[in-house]
């Protein structure tokens, strides 16, 4: 009799395993940015203080700022040291320890390149962009992957937010093949938060994602071909779940849900009406502080900033300054900021912590669909910050550039003073 009770509490999980779809894809060291179609910019912190993983550095540095890469298994990272040297009138230069054993004199120069930019107050500055091969364990075999990095100018101070900062995105993925309901479908394994662990966070939004090529169409949509490695996902009605993710990310299952979700719906197209004097999208949503909000109709007697943003967004954080002050020196005169949170799942605490210390006293729409938030999906919106300038009385789009930097306080004041007929 216990023999028989073993084998049927044993049944549930010889039928799960045998629908278990195994995977195996081959790591792609570099190049894997362009096949997801974009990346998120991450930041690495700079200090003038040395780091203790750091034995040795060249001899003819002038003005060094280091940080820290970790990369691997949550439970054993490798610590990468980065150097960036910006001495006064001179080019940048940057030092990565590829091989992680703390002397910067012994590793291969990584690709740091120079670019003229424009500034928004006119003057010419440089932004330096390149990237790094860095070796580290991947799972149980040694892996060299590509982190790609850029820094604006310091000068810039459109950019004053981000001068203590190098931003970087992985390159790197694994790809192949995955037989899901009698298809295959082209896969894309991405560590979209530069880990090195391809398990992902133990969070609502784990920061991994699967892509699948659904609608065969031979590139990957981020906003409907992506799915996180923690959250069940639907393919052509059927929901499944990832089990057995190693941290390296060269193995894992694919298997039937319980659960039953959505399926995801291809973005549309970036409407024509969001151009300038064109009738902004119409939609219904509510606050964070449940106040209802009929776009544009609630902003009657206004012009409003409908800001796509979130807290994860470099670039987004890096145009709060301009913003928070626009919005003081404006709004007693009609100005309005109508804030469309793009944050992942769960996020709607930090989303009010970051708000309320970043001085942001304007509404935000936040559903915790990430790149599927409805109010992105409306307006098209493929990548942040994104932002309109709307007439609150007319409906109209009145202005879909020149809302960064310097430049923004400049359009809505000559959008004020237009409105008011001076």
């Amino acid at each position: 009799m216990s023999r028989l009770l073993a084998l049927l509490a044993a049944a549930p999980l010889l039928a799960a395993s045998a629908t278990a779809q195994e995977v195996q894809l081959k790591l792609l060291p570099t190049g894997g940015m362009s096949k997801m179609g974009g990346y998120y910019p991450l930041r690495l912190a700079l200090s003038a203080d040395q780091s203790e993983d750091i034995k040795k550095l060249p001899t003819d540095l002038a003005a060094p700022l280091f940080g820290t890469f970790k990369l691997g298994a949550s439970d054993a990272p490798t610590a990468i040291a980065v150097v960036l040297d910006e001495p006064d009138g001179k080019p940048s230069r940057l030092f990565v320890d590829a091989n992680a054993n703390g002397d910067l004199t012994d590793d291969p120069a990584p690709v740091w390149n120079s670019r003229n930019v424009k500034g928004s107050d006119g003057k010419d500055y440089q932004q330096f962009l390149g990237n790094a091969k860095v070796n580290v364990p991947l799972g149980k075999e040694p892996a060299t992957l590509t982190i790609a990095m850029y820094r604006f100018d310091r000068r810039d101070p459109a950019r004053s937010a981000q001068k203590g900062f190098l931003f970087h995105y992985p390159d790197y993925a694994r790809e192949g093949e995955v037989a899901l309901g009698g298809k295959t479908y082209k896969a894309l394994l991405a560590d979209r938060m530069a880990t090195g662990d391809f398990r992902g966070k133990d969070a609502a939004s784990s920061g991994v994602q699967l892509f699948l090529d659904v609608n065969e169409n031979g590139k990957f949509e981020a906003g409907s071909e992506a799915f996180d490695v923690r959250q069940p996902f639907n393919i052509a009605g059927q929901t499944y779940e990832i089990a057995g993710l190693t941290a390296g990310g060269e193995s894992f299952r694919i298997q039937k849900s319980a659960k039953a979700v959505a399926e995801k719906k291809a973005a549309p197209p970036r409407p024509e009406l969001l151009a300038v004097g064109k009738p902004a999208t119409v939609f219904k949503a509510k606050t964070t502080d449940g106040t209802a909000i009929d776009f544009p109709a609630s902003f009657k007697g206004k012009i409003v900033l409908l800001d796509f943003w979130a807290i994860w967004c470099g670039p987004c954080i890096g145009e709060l300054p301009h913003l928070t002050a626009a919005y003081q020196k404006f709004h007693p005169k009609g100005f309005e900021v109508l804030g469309i949170s793009l944050d992942r799942p769960g996020d709607d605490k930090k989303l009010a912590a970051f708000t309320k210390d970043k001085n942001m006293p304007w509404p935000q729409v936040f559903d915790g669909k990430y790149w599927q938030a409805e109010v992105a999906q409306l307006y098209g919106v493929r990548s942040i910050p994104t932002a309109y300038l709307v007439d609150g009385d007319t409906g109209l789009v009145i202005a879909n550039s020149g809302l960064r930097g310097s430049q923004l306080e400049q359009t809505i004041e000559a959008a004020l003073a237009k409105k008011s007929g001076k």
